[in-house]
């Protein structure tokens, strides 16, 4: 019985070992413990949104959580149907020490439509299970857009206009490197190229310039910029044609009057702004066969905006004439000089002066009337003193 009763008090103890050892074995090591504590960081694409067929990077940051233990890291890689990587996976082992952090950077390709994608990141570890991570990224086709704001009727050959347009930036990310190429068949354009720079997502930016034509035609607009490294290009055609600009300043010349001093003739009259635009600079003088003299060779009636009006006047002489060129000029907001010619008859003057030679004299008839009027008033003083 005692024999028997120690068999099983031995087996007891084989069983208690056994189980022990099977706990033991079943215990989480320590590298399974720190590999919890590692995590990804940051996840940054560049473009930050991809056109579809973009190419850029994505970089990838992990941080060891730990405080006192490293971690040895052997495979990193990145997959996707749609984000292509262009690059090789990371297959060498190396250790992350604790709270350090290190950078995997993919080159990839944008190979889809509009949409949101997760390209998966995984990371193995020697001693534990692989840490995985989706990078959300966005595809989308979104252009910048180039708009014209403001822009002549028409134009005028020669004379300089200025086009006032605008670059706005629609898509989800910033943009870099715009360049404005402006461009057509006998076209002057100031600046023919303008750098814009950088704008940002929601963000809007002037672009003003100045067009010279020489002839009717095509003014061509390319707008470039990279998103990312990505050369990218905005077209837009604009007809240049010729003709009377509805909206230009209109100056008139209206009330002229001649008169003549001493071999000298004045001019006066006023100038009516009938047009829709300033009209600067408004400047009045005669031309050949007149002598411009002082004291008004020309007369600069100044700026005169739509439906404003200012008088003038000049001076000059001219010999055995019956009528004399009045110019006015103006320039428009562009700096355009813009002339008209009308004729102006002397004729009414030179009768006037005539009639004023031989006219009576003012001063005798005033004495003639004065002394008509004492006799008059004697006469009836005379016949009330007969009749007493």
């Amino acid at each position: 019985m005692k024999t028997a009763r120690y068999i099983s008090l031995f087996t007891l103890v084989l069983l208690a070992g056994a189980m022990v050892g099977v706990v033991a074995g079943f215990s989480t090591p320590e590298s399974i413990v720190a590999a919890d504590k590692v995590y990804v960081s940051s996840a940054t694409y560049d473009p930050e949104v991809f056109f579809p067929g973009d190419t850029g990077t994505l970089t990838i940051e992990v941080t060891n959580g730990n405080t006192d233990t490293g971690i040895v890291v052997n495979h990193a890689q990145l997959s996707s149907d749609t984000i292509i990587s262009t690059s090789s996976a990371y297959d060498t082992s190396s250790n992350l020490g604790p709270a350090q952090t290190q950078s995997f950077t993919f080159s990839i390709t944008a190979d889809g439509l509009n949409g949101i994608y997760f390209p998966t990141f995984s990371l193995s570890f020697r001693d534990a299970d692989s840490l995985y991570y989706r990078a959300k990224v966005k595809i989308e086709d979104t252009p910048l857009v180039l708009a014209i704001l403001d822009k002549p009727d028409t134009f005028s050959q020669g004379k300089k206009k200025i086009i006032y347009a605008q670059v706005a930036n629609p898509r989800g990310n910033s943009v870099k490197n715009i360049i404005l190429d402006i461009s057509g068949t006998g076209i002057t354009a100031t600046p023919p190229i303008l750098f814009v720079g950088d704008i940002n997502s929601g963000a809007k930016i002037p672009v003003n310039f100045s067009v010279t034509a020489d002839q009717p035609t095509t003014l061509h607009l390319n707008l470039n910029y990279d998103n990312g490294d990505n050369p990218h290009t905005v077209k837009m055609d604009l007809p240049i044609t010729f003709g009377v600009d509805k909206k230009q300043a209109n100056p008139v010349i209206s009330n002229v009057q001649v008169k003549s001093d001493a071999g000298i003739y004045h001019i006066t009259g006023d100038v009516n702004n009938a047009g829709l635009e300033t009209a600067n600079t408004v400047m009045v003088t005669t031309l050949s066969p007149a002598v411009p003299q002082d004291p008004y060779k020309n007369y600069v009636v100044g700026a005169l905006k739509p439906d404003d009006f200012g008088s003038f006047e000049v001076t000059f002489s001219a010999t055995d004439a019956e009528t004399i060129p009045l110019q006015l000029s103006f320039k428009d907001a562009d700096g355009n000089i813009y002339n008209s010619v009308q004729d102006v008859k002397l004729s009414s003057s030179l009768a006037g002066a005539a009639a004023s030679n031989t006219g009576l004299p003012i001063i005798p008839i005033i004495a003639v009337i004065a002394i008509l009027a004492i006799f008059i008033g004697g006469w009836i003083i005379y016949l009330k003193k007969i009749k007493k």
